[in-house]
């Protein structure tokens, strides 16, 4: 029996042991007794699209997908790929999570190089989809097809894997930017801009600022140099081409500056990180701002304003305090980056928070990372802060409690830099520790242990 009539002859199959005919089963499953017919026994029978497949396996009390493995010959007749049944079929198999049926679908296509356009299209429609993880299997496959050809649709792949290899573990997100990172200078424009903007801040996130210089220089320098040639074609009435990004054209303007900015004053160089704070600061400037790109330009405005606090503040202008806690109580979504430096600039300068901790204590407790890199990254570096901060004020219970927080959370995105400075601080305190304290620590060692993946900060 070839494989063709296999999926008919299990639908057959099925109707018989339900006791259906063609005109009893059309009844129940609403589909015309002459399409069933058509599909079940024409020579050369009709072609089944998804759609009536799903029909029938919700008429017959299957759950859905039930007849997916034995659907690929529908695509694939006679050798010649249905594109249009193939791409249905793949993404009702993405949205029904049967990634075998996926991977048995890629087997047949990679068997043939001119499939590459298929390849690659799909894997596409599954990103714009939202269906990332399913998508990167064909993004791998493309990936790997064109790997000699150094083509757009080579580094559109990469940088769809590049996104689909974001999350929570530190070392991950470090190799993602490795794998992807010479790919990026060959990329279209707008997906340029999307790419430079995410691995300045995936670079942000894993603390590695001369990285993260070098995307905000090459995000702005290209964010500037498209914004000089629409102008250009706006003041001479010559059309110009509207590029399809993710975000506003003006958030990759403003990012530029606000990136290098941030990573110029975690090195230090508070006076030069001021200088492009200005840079987006007001932005309203900006022609053919839409709804969109005001709202945007408002956000930048808000965050230069938190972020001239949080460099006088590192620059150990303690006075200005009262104001920076003013400014928080009006927007209390920069509460958590503001603690994080207001805790920081406690221990570098040796100054009281108390005050500052009590006023937010609430808010505090309902801090949540929610998977966000950036979130897991801050709120690690509160947790490490306060935690110096309350053995420096020889509170010593508190600050092992939160040692024990920061280290449950390096652990959790796999920072090796991280449980280094945990187990550190701990050791260094551990005859202040009680038992209760030395256990919880314990269980947190254990757990590396059981883990293999983690062995290298053993």
């Amino acid at each position: 029996m070839d494989s063709m009539n296999s999926i008919r002859s299990e639908i057959e199959d099925h109707l018989a042991s339900n006791g259906y005919t063609l005109t009893t089963f059309g009844h129940l499953s609403g589909m015309n007794r002459g399409t069933l017919s058509a599909i079940l026994h024409a020579s050369p029978p009709k072609p089944i699209a998804i759609r009536q497949l799903d029909v029938i396996t919700e008429a017959l009390g299957y759950p859905e997908g039930w007849f997916y493995h034995l659907y690929l010959s529908e695509c694939f007749a006679n050798e010649k790929v249905s594109r249009r049944r193939l791409e249905s079929y793949l993404i009702r198999s993405a949205e029904l999570n049967k990634l075998d049926c996926i991977k048995a679908a890629i087997s047949r296509l990679v068997d043939n190089p001119k499939h590459i356009h298929i390849i690659f299209d799909i894997g596409e429609k599954l990103y714009a989809l939202g269906h990332i993880t399913e998508s990167a299997l064909f993004h791998e496959a493309a990936a790997e097809l064109e790997k000699y050809n150094h083509s757009e649709r080579l580094a559109i792949s990469q940088y769809r894997l590049f996104m689909a290899h974001q999350g929570p573990h530190v070392e991950e997100n470090w190799k993602a930017v490795i794998r992807f990172e010479s790919f990026r200078l060959r990329l279209p424009e707008n997906y340029q801009l999307d790419a430079l903007l995410r691995l300045a801040i995936v670079c942000f996130a894993l603390s590695k600022w001369k990285e993260v210089e070098k995307y905000a220089d090459e995000l702005r320098m290209l964010a500037q140099a498209i914004y000089r040639e629409q102008l250009k074609r706006l003041k001479q009435n010559r059309p110009f081409e509207i590029l399809h990004t993710e975000r506003h054209f003006v958030v990759y303007y403003g990012q530029g500056y606000l990136l290098k900015a941030g990573a110029l004053g975690k090195q230090g160089y508070y006076e030069d990180g001021k200088k492009f704070v200005l840079g987006y600061a007001d932005l309203g400037w900006f022609h053919e701002l839409d709804e969109v790109g005001t709202s945007e330009v408002k956000k930048f405005s808000l965050w230069a304003k938190a972020n001239l606090y949080t460099f006088d503040m590192m620059m150990g202008k303690y006075d200005i305090l009262m104001d920076y806690t003013d400014f928080l109580d009006e927007h209390p979504q920069e509460l958590l980056p503001a603690l994080v430096t207001i805790v920081e600039c406690a221990n570098k300068y040796d100054f009281q928070i108390d005050w500052v901790l009590e006023k937010y204590a609430e808010q505090i407790t309902r801090f949540d990372t929610s998977g966000n890199i950036i979130n897991y990254g801050l709120f690690y570096s509160y947790c490490y802060q306060i935690a110096i901060y309350h053995l420096n004020q020889l509170e010593y219970i508190k600050g092992i409690s939160f040692t024990l927080q920061a280290l449950n959370l390096a652990i959790t995105i796999r920072s090796d830099k991280d449980f280094i400075q945990c187990v550190t601080l701990f050791e260094a305190y551990r005859p202040h520790s009680t038992e209760v304290l030395r256990n919880e620590y314990h269980s947190l060692m254990n757990q590396m242990r059981k883990s293999e993946e983690n062995l290298c900060y053993l």
